[in-house]
């Protein structure tokens, strides 16, 4: 468990897999054998060929995360294309993952320290502060 952390840890992980479970998810109500399929737009191999591309992306994004921004562009593209071509994009459940999920590993930054809140960063200022101070609280 700990090798698969640091490892997801050096990458945009939570967004790739959210662009990978869109697309998965809007190839299976494309095969659904529901009664309720909306057929929208352009069908067949449009219709496939998008959400496919989609799961690829999202894998490209977890292997190959130095490429991420034009992954995340290219992914945002194809999320928003699914709206028209594969059942207003899964029922919106694989539309909204694929945006949430490219839109995230847009903004991922791969050397960024951990944030800090501002009650922390306030308690270490002053616990910093602390010595300069002598007893009766005037500064030395």
């Amino acid at each position: 468990m700990n090798r698969f952390r640091q490892w997801s840890a050096r990458r945009p992980f939570p967004g790739g897999l959210l662009l990978a479970l869109g697309g998965a998810e809007i190839l299976v109500t494309m095969k659904a054998p529901l009664p309720v399929i909306l057929h929208i737009g352009m069908q067949g191999l449009a219709g496939y060929l998008l959400p496919t591309l989609m799961l690829l992306i999202g894998l490209l994004i977890l292997f190959n995360p130095s490429q991420r921004l034009f992954y995340s562009v290219i992914g945002v593209l194809l999320s928003l294309g699914t709206w028209l071509t594969s059942n207003l994009g899964g029922f919106l459940i694989g539309l909204l993952l694929g945006v949430v999920g490219s839109c995230l590993t847009f903004g991922w930054l791969p050397d960024q320290e951990p944030r800090r809140s501002r009650r922390r960063r306030r308690k270490e200022t002053h616990t910093a502060a602390e010595p300069l101070l002598s007893k009766t609280g005037e500064p030395a």
